[in-house]
């Protein structure tokens, strides 16, 4: 299978999810492999977090598709209602899809950001793969501006004040390492604070790409390792570090 066969299964999210997507290294991949092994490709517990991000990326990137989200009617997720009508799945409280709406208004209200977004050349959701340190990875773009030679990344955060700290925290530098290669574009990040609708713009410098380089370098060692053709038992597994 050719590279651009791969890039239209990979357009699926259920391809891109699911098993055929696993035989590719991606950046979510990174904190496990360095830092515990054993949690490599483990299904995560859907969060609210990860359903209101998902909510706020489709909120801007694709609306038509915002019906695949339940909203309930309801002030927490510890009354009757919301409990009947959950049928036990995370979902979106009214009031978080309505702030999720007033932070896309937010964004797109600021011309920059509203052009980075939808002017010129643009495509939403591109699926990526390439070779890193002798290792297949794949990444899917939530925007890539063919005009303005970017790729632009949406990001909320608890903490504007905080978020170039939690950047390294949470990977971004690997993120846009990867990513560069991918596509062959600069990153930069579009970010809202969740409670002040406070926006950011950052881009990203030599030393967090060199940072997030480092990192993919590592989890590749790590991949190989444990996971190469000669696999490391798992239950041989410990951390040895000096008190």
């Amino acid at each position: 299978m050719n590279k651009e066969e791969i890039l239209k299964k990979l357009k699926s999210d259920e391809n891109y999810y699911g098993d055929y997507g696993k035989q590719f290294l991606s950046n979510s991949d990174i904190r496990a492999l360095l830092n515990n092994p054993l949690d490599f490709k483990k299904p995560s517990e859907p969060s609210t977090a990860f359903v209101i991000g998902g909510y706020f990326h489709t909120c801007i990137l694709e609306p038509h598709k915002l019906d695949k989200y339940k909203v309930i009617s309801s002030t927490t997720r510890n009354t009757k209602v919301y409990k009947e009508l959950s049928g036990g799945e995370i979902c979106l409280l009214e009031h978080e899809a309505d702030s999720i709406q007033n932070m896309r208004e937010r964004v797109l209200e600021v011309e920059l950001f509203k052009d980075l977004i939808q002017e010129g050349k643009v495509d939403y959701e591109v699926p990526g793969v390439t070779e890193l340190e002798g290792v297949m990875w794949k990444g899917k773009a939530d925007i890539v501006n063919h005009s303005q030679q970017l790729i632009v990344d949406l990001k909320t955060t608890s903490s504007i004040d905080s978020f170039r700290s939690s950047a390294y925290k949470f990977n971004y530098d690997s993120q846009a390492y990867i990513y560069s290669k991918l596509f062959g574009y600069e990153l930069v990040f579009i970010v809202i604070d969740k409670k002040t609708h406070q926006l950011g713009l950052y881009d990203c410098s030599e030393e967090f790409l060199q940072s997030g380089q480092n990192k993919v370098a590592r989890a590749a060692q790590a991949y190989n390792e444990f996971f190469g053709d000669e696999q490391f038992d798992l239950t041989q597994f410990y951390i040895s570090k000096t008190l």
